[in-house]
């Protein structure tokens, strides 16, 4: 008896590992992009509506986890297929502070988390890893008026903050002339930065940003 329950038990761990596999569909990626929303400047532009969490009123929410996108060398972040199972809610309880709101760390999983090949859980412990490995620049710590800059300025503060953080290896989003997020270019295992030209071709060309501060 004992021993029927025993094979009983490991096909129905096998069976459930398969599920799993094959619902996750991991696909072959390079490099991640590990995106830091800048609260201020996307609720200035999505508008609070956008997200209530992230954009509260005397929250004074500075830099949030927006992602962590596998990408590919030669084009841009990898999308999931539809059909991703959603995050298992242990999961999301042991990841709470990771996102800025539960509905955001979802959808991520769902467009790019789940065909990395990670399990949630696994995934949400490298998007941990990625944060923090980033130092964030003391003046957007101690922002308390809006600063008008070029795009440039925002990234020397970073490779400055970040030693091994070199030019070519990370790109801002400026929508509306607004300082919105910075993309930051990691290896695989998260141990270091990386060049990654296609991402940097698409950062923000403004003469001039804003830097809104956080309220």
């Amino acid at each position: 008896m004992t021993r029927l329950f025993l094979k009983f038990g490991f096909l129905l761990f096998f069976a459930t590992c398969l599920s799993w596999s094959g619902a996750v569909r991991a696909q072959t990626f390079d490099f991640y992009v590990f995106a830091l929303s800048w609260s201020p400047g996307f609720c200035a532009v999505e508008g609070q509506e956008k997200d209530r969490e992230q954009c509260a009123i005397g929250a004074r929410t500075g830099f949030v986890v927006h992602g962590l996108w596998p990408q590919n060398a030669a084009a841009s972040a990898i999308d999931c297929p539809a059909g991703q199972r959603p995050i298992p809610r242990p999961a999301l309880d042991a990841g709470r502070d990771l996102f800025p709101s539960e509905g955001l760390a979802r959808y991520q999983w769902r467009k790019h988390g789940g065909c990395t090949g990670l399990a949630p859980s696994a995934w949400l412990d490298d998007v941990r890893r990625a944060r923090g490995a980033i130092v964030v620049p003391p003046v957007f710590i101690h922002l308390q008026n809006e600063l008008r800059v070029e795009p440039e300025d925002v990234l020397r503060q970073f490779r400055e903050a970040n030693p091994r953080l070199r030019p070519g290896m990370a790109a801002i989003a400026c929508p509306r002339n607004i300082f919105q997020e910075i993309r930051i270019c990691m290896s695989r295992d998260l141990r270091d930065f990386v060049p990654c030209p296609q991402v940097v071709q698409q950062s923000c060309r403004a003469r001039a940003i804003s830097v809104r501060a956080p309220s």
